[in-house]
């Protein structure tokens, strides 16, 4: 397991169109990749920033980590749905690692990560937004990441420090009673009407 990318993003305007309703929201969800070391804080990573804290960021979604492996799967669907093969570039997703061997089936809440000195406890999956779908360009990215279950993680800071592209990542289970997998499940139920037209 390792850091593919390590990636940040300052509050910018972002072009909505939800259900006819045009607007301009703040987001500080199009992050792009950084080629330096970046500091690791109690409330996430050194000049990454979040529009609205109500939602994201704070002591446990101070770090939002995505893994590489679902990137295959939204670069078809954006291909099938807005016949566009332009390759999605690292931090896409929003998040602030883009991760190669983390999947969310192996992960339980109270899981760890240690990365150097800096540790990370799981905490959540991602429930996207409206401003996701906004940044994947089509309205149904949101249900396409309930029913994938491609949510990625956030993460709590345990110990801050600095983190590099490239660097490794040790898993250390936590007491494993409620796992990711069980409540991207939870959070599908009641919705299956939904998903996937």
């Amino acid at each position: 397991m390792h850091i593919v990318s390590i990636n940040t993003a300052h509050v910018a305007p972002l072009f909505v169109n939800e259900s006819g309703n045009a607007q301009t929201v703040m987001t500080g969800s199009r992050k792009q990749p950084v080629s330096d070391d970046v500091m690791i804080n109690r409330l996430g990573l050194t000049g990454d920033e979040q529009a609205d804290l109500t939602v994201h960021g704070g002591l446990d979604k101070a770090v939002y980590a995505y893994p590489i492996e679902h990137y295959a799967f939204w670069q078809q669907e954006r291909e099938r749905l807005l016949k566009q093969s332009t390759p999605i570039s690292m931090g896409a997703i929003g998040e602030n690692l883009t991760t190669a061997g983390l999947l969310e089936t192996a992960l339980w809440v109270g899981d760890r990560l240690q990365i150097g000195v800096v540790l990370l406890e799981v905490t959540e999956p991602r429930a996207p937004c409206y401003k996701f779908a906004a940044c994947m360009g089509y309205k149904n990215a949101v249900k396409h990441m309930l029913q994938s279950g491609y949510t990625g993680v956030y993460l709590r800071v345990i110990e801050t420090g600095v983190i590099n592209t490239g660097q490794s990542m040790q898993l250390i289970p936590g007491i494993r009673e409620v796992s990711i997998a069980q409540i991207n499940a939870q959070r599908l139920r009641g919705r299956q009407r939904d998903l996937f037209p």
